[in-house]
């Protein structure tokens, strides 16, 4: 059974820092490219940073380059999103997504993220 479980979401000042988790199972997690989306209320999903299988190659949105940083722990089979600088404009559910050109496409529940300003 695939899973794909987000953590670490929560309430944070303007300015403050998270870290995301997502712990995945249940597929060859390495083989993957990984993805962090999120979307805000009234808002269309927004891809914000991804990281391709074996870590070599990471790509951002423009609003969140230079704050944010994926990394990945094949080991761990888990992806992380670490969330610096954050602003009210940052509050959204964030969504963890696994994909391959094969058409696997799988994706977390979502952790909700909160920036008070």
């Amino acid at each position: 059974q695939v899973q794909l479980v987000e953590s670490g979401g929560g309430l944070v000042q303007s300015g403050g820092s998270l870290r995301l988790s997502c712990a995945a199972s249940g597929f060859f997690f390495r083989i993957y490219d990984m993805y962090w989306y999120r979307q805000a209320p009234r808002q269309e999903r927004e891809l914000v940073a991804r990281i391709s299988s074996g870590g070599g190659s990471t790509g951002y949105s423009d609003s969140v380059a230079g704050r944010f940083t994926i990394s990945r722990d094949d080991g761990k089979n888990t992806v992380y999103l670490q969330m610096n600088s954050l602003k009210s404009e940052d509050t959204a559910v964030y969504y963890c997504n696994a994909w391959r050109n094969n058409g696997n496409d799988y994706w977390g529940q979502g952790t909700q993220v909160t920036v008070s300003s």
